[in-house]
């Protein structure tokens, strides 16, 4: 003899949902349907929204300085070195040009992570609006601090978060201004060899010795001289839904 209840079965064009009682198909209610049957379908499609792999966050960012900075908040990521083409575009502003590379070296890594969310930064200094990049030697650092002597000096810093799983990217820059003091040659080859701040934007490191050379800062986040800004970070991530002090 066939169980009182053998089995279960669902018309999914409509709710036609019966029990076989000894060998006979009996309709069950809707009152039935909804109060039992629909809460046990959904507590056994639980688990696989549980199991969904959880979104890794990637720094595209080779920089040690960044690094340092991303760690101030708690968060687990792992880093990762984008390659582009960073050189600028004919008629590329400063600001525009540090947008497209944060937004470029994040999309580089999203074939290697196809479920993460990518944070891309890139920096950008701006004197007498031309680019000024990092300086690679001596020489040209030199020759960089000296064209900055007593003038104004505005860093633009871009930060993308990127979801590859979506494909859903926000991009901002935050700019960040310093008035360098009028510095002799003496004062800026001392600093130089001291420091030798030759991978830096602007050839300083605001972080260490680099704070004597300025006069006056102006901005919002400090934390963009070093190379990423982490109050305009901390928003967009919060847009994906990671919040440092929530813990996720």
């Amino acid at each position: 003899m066939a169980s009182s209840t053998s089995w279960y079965s669902a018309n999914t064009g409509g709710i036609d949902i019966s029990a076989q009682f000894y060998g006979l198909a009996i309709p069950l209610s809707k009152q039935f349907i909804r109060g039992y049957i629909a809460p046990e379908m959904a507590r056994f499609r639980q688990p696989q929204q549980e199991n969904a792999m959880p979104r890794s966050l990637i720094l595209a960012s080779s920089s040690p300085y960044r690094r340092q900075l991303l760690q101030q908040l708690g968060l687990t990521f792992t880093s990762a070195s984008p390659h582009i083409n960073e050189g600028a575009q004919p008629g590329e502003t400063p600001s525009a040009l540090a947008r497209r590379l944060a937004s470029e070296k994040a999309r580089a890594l999203s074939d290697q992570f196809p479920n993460a969310l990518i944070i891309g930064s890139d920096q950008v200094a701006e004197l007498d609006g031309q680019a000024q990049g990092k300086p690679g030697n001596l020489h040209n650092a030199q020759a960089q601090l000296s064209a900055c002597s007593g003038k104004r000096v505005t860093f633009h810093t871009g930060v993308s978060v990127l979801d590859t799983a979506s494909g859903t990217q926000r991009t901002e820059v935050e700019p960040f201004t310093v008035l360098f003091r009028k510095l002799s040659q003496s004062q800026i080859l001392n600093y130089l060899q001291r420091e030798q701040p030759f991978d830096c934007a602007g050839s300083f490191k605001v972080e260490g010795l680099g704070i004597t050379l300025f006069e006056k800062m102006e901005g919002s986040d400090y934390n963009s001289l070093i190379g990423l800004p982490l109050i305009r970070l901390i928003s967009l991530l919060q847009e994906f839904g990671v919040s440092p002090l929530e813990g996720n």
